[in-house]
C-alpha cells in the first residue's frame, strides 16, 4: 500500500465525500488480488480471479447509477420494477482491457462497446495509439474505461481524453491495480474522472512498472508469457 502522506491530494480523494478515488474494500477483493499477484498462479486461475475482481469493481463503480421505473407483468400480476436508467458504454483499452470486457458485458448486456488501441513503448513508457472506435452519442452515458493497470497514467489519460473529445461527461476508470503517480496524473488532467481500484500500490520502479504490482496483466491473462 502506498504511503499516502507523500500524496496529500489522494488523502482527500479517499474520503467518503469524494468520488475521485475509490479503493474497493472487500474480503473477496483481497483474495482475488492475492491470487493475481502470486507468481505461482496459473493462467486459468489468473483468469478466474480477474473476472471475479472485475465484477466486484464494477459493482462498486455503478452503485450510484440512477434507476428508472418500469411497469411489467410477473407471472402473477402487474408491478413496477426499477432498471438502470442511464446508458452504459464500456471502453476496454487494448489489449489488457479486453480481459475485463466479457465480465462487464455479462453484467450490462445492453451496454455499447468502444475500443481504444494503445501500445506502450517499453523504453519511454509513452503510449502510442493505433486504433479508436467509440459508439455515438455518449454524452448521456456512464462511460467505463477498462484499464487493469494504472501505472504512469499515459494509456488511461489517452483513453479518457478520447472519450471526452467525443462528448463523454461521466467517465469512470476501472482498474485492478493503481499507482499514486497514475492517479495524480489522471486527476491533474481529467479532474472529474472517478477511479475505482482494488489497491493503491507503493509506486513505480525505474522501468515504470507498478510495485509490488502483479507483472504484465495482459501477458498473464492471455498466456503470452511462460506459465
Amino acid at each position: 500500500m502506498a504511503d499516502l502522506r507523500q500524496y496529500p491530494d489522494l488523502v482527500n480523494a479517499t474520503t467518503t465525500t469524494s468520488r475521485r478515488l475509490t479503493v474497493v474494500a472487500h474480503p473477496l477483493v483481497e483474495d482475488c488480488l492475492a491470487r493475481l499477484r502470486d507468481t505461482k498462479t496459473t493462467t486459468a486461475e489468473f483468469r478466474r480471479a480477474a473476472r471475479l475482481l472485475t465484477q466486484l469493481l464494477l459493482f462498486e463503480a455503478t452503485r450510484d447509477l440512477p434507476l428508472a421505473g418500469n411497469r411489467i407483468e410477473t407471472p402473477l400480476e402487474a408491478t413496477t420494477v426499477n432498471r438502470i436508467g442511464r446508458p452504459i458504454v464500456l471502453v476496454p483499452v487494448l489489449r489488457s482491457g479486453l480481459a475485463m470486457l466479457d465480465t462487464a458485458t455479462d453484467m450490462f448486456p445492453d451496454a455499447r462497446v468502444g475500443f481504444v488501441g494503445l501500445e506502450r513503448d517499453e523504453h519511454t513508457a509513452i503510449p502510442r495509439g493505433y486504433y479508436r472506435k467509440l459508439p455515438t452519442p455518449i454524452d448521456t452515458a456512464a462511460v467505463m474505461i477498462l484499464e487493469p493497470m494504472l501505472a504512469t497514467g499515459g494509456s488511461a489519460l489517452a483513453s479518457l481524453e478520447i472519450a471526452k473529445a467525443d462528448g463523454a461527461r461521466d467517465v469512470r476508470l476501472i482498474c485492478a491495480v493503481a499507482a499514486p503517480e497514475g492517479v495524480c496524473a489522471v486527476h491533474e488532467r481529467v479532474p472529474d474522472c472517478a477511479i475505482y481500484t482494488a489497491t493503491l500500490d507503493r509506486g513505480l520502479n525505474e522501468r515504470k512498472f507498478i510495485m509490488p504490482g502483479l507483472g504484465d496483466f495482459g501477458d498473464r491473462y492471455f498466456g503470452t508469457v511462460p506459465p
